[in-house]
């Protein structure tokens, strides 16, 4: 392990502890979370660290008495078994973590081929975040949405926020940054007369929420319209220019809100949305410049290009990116996915240690 990097560390921790024992930080509550979700990420490795250091300590105490009473032989052997653990546990924590994990996400859902089924569809995976954030105590909040006819949804935004700083730096991201890519269902659809099983698709992408001190937009490079929404909402949403729509010049992102009454309201989401897309092409574009093997979620409803399939009449969830599959698509679907998203966080930290920091999002 690099003991240069772990002194680096644990002086940021020392820094950082420092910084929240002084209640003038607390003034600047995005400051406070912003190094509260840093010194979270931290105290693990300061704790392994001190277990490592601590053992150490004791089992050149107990080998130095054994030396003198072979009644501390035993101990000092015990001591010694663990040591290569703490070592082990230590290492891969000192292995550069992904910058985004302890952040909130907005996750952007799209139907795809499939017309109504994939609306459909759509409004599953939705309601499936949204049981899952429910059942890690997540906050959820629909920024957007364009509903289909029969009850999905064509496109919708969902932000999902820890309360507080997350444990060990654990946020949102650092569960559901796997979700990116097309998801494919296998199902008979509602609109079927025959009972015929269809296949059809929806695209996920999933972005960390950006703060402001993420990305600098210049309100220069902006260009915003309002139009008439053609949602529903109620009559002083159908009749009003509330509709945003925000394009970023230079990179020619557009954003589009209409789900709040107020124009305000809308540019606010709208700028919430555009951010996060700005860091996660920020980002791509500096792993695609060190190097080649990074490759960007999926960001087209191919089914050729899926990641995920559901299929109802064998009640069956597989992941395609590591061979996952299970038996218990009813559960995953109301919101029971830790064992998938388990299963693809335990081949990240494998590829994390074998040196492949992209294994699993590729």
């Amino acid at each position: 392990m690099s003991s240069e990097r772990l002194a680096g560390l644990l002086d940021e921790y020392a820094e950082l502890e420092k910084r929240l024992a002084d209640p003038a930080i607390h003034a600047d509550q995005a400051t406070a979370r912003r190094v509260g979700r840093r010194y979270a990420e931290l105290v693990p490795l300061h704790k392994a660290a001190d277990e490592l250091e601590q053992a150490r300590a004791d089992l050149a105490a107990a080998r130095e008495l054994a030396a003198e009473d072979p009644s501390f032989a035993a101990e000092a052997e015990s001591i010694a078994v663990s040591v290569p653990g703490l070592e082990e546990r230590l290492a891969e924590l000192l292995i550069p973590r992904d910058p985004h994990d302890a952040k909130d996400v907005i996750v952007e859902i799209k139907a795809g081929e499939g017309g109504e089924e994939s609306a459909l569809f759509a409004g599953d995976l939705l309601r499936m975040y949204s049981r899952y954030a429910e059942r890690h105590g997540w906050v959820t909040e629909v920024i957007d949405a364009q509903d289909s006819d029969l009850g999905g949804v064509k496109d919708v935004s969902l932000s999902i926020k820890t309360k507080g700083v997350p444990e060990g730096g654990n946020g949102v991201w650092s569960r559901l940054k796997w979700e990116g890519g097309v998801h494919r269902v296998q199902r008979v659809p509602v609109t079927e007369s025959q009972g015929r099983i269809h296949t059809s698709a929806a695209g996920v992408l999933v972005l960390p929420e950006a703060e402001d001190v993420d990305v600098t937009i210049d309100q220069n490079d902006l260009r915003i319209d309002v139009f008439r929404s053609s949602g529903p909402g109620g009559q002083s949403v159908n009749t009003t220019d509330s509709a945003v729509r925000i394009t970023h010049l230079p990179t020619g992102i557009v954003v589009s809100c209409q789900n709040e009454k107020s124009q305000l309201q809308n540019r606010e989401q709208a700028m919430r949305i555009l951010r996060a897309r700005l860091l996660a092409a920020a980002q791509e574009q500096a792993d695609a410049a060190a190097s080649d093997a990074r490759k960007a979620q999926v960001r087209t409803v191919d089914r050729s290009e899926r990641i995920r399939t559901y299929n109802f009449p064998q009640n069956r969830i597989t992941d395609h990116r590591i061979g996952y599959t299970a038996y218990n698509l009813d559960l995953a679907l109301a919101g029971e996915l830790d064992g998938v998203l388990d299963a693809l966080a335990e081949a990240d930290r494998a590829a994390r240690l074998a040196g492949d920091t992209e294994l699993t999002r590729r």
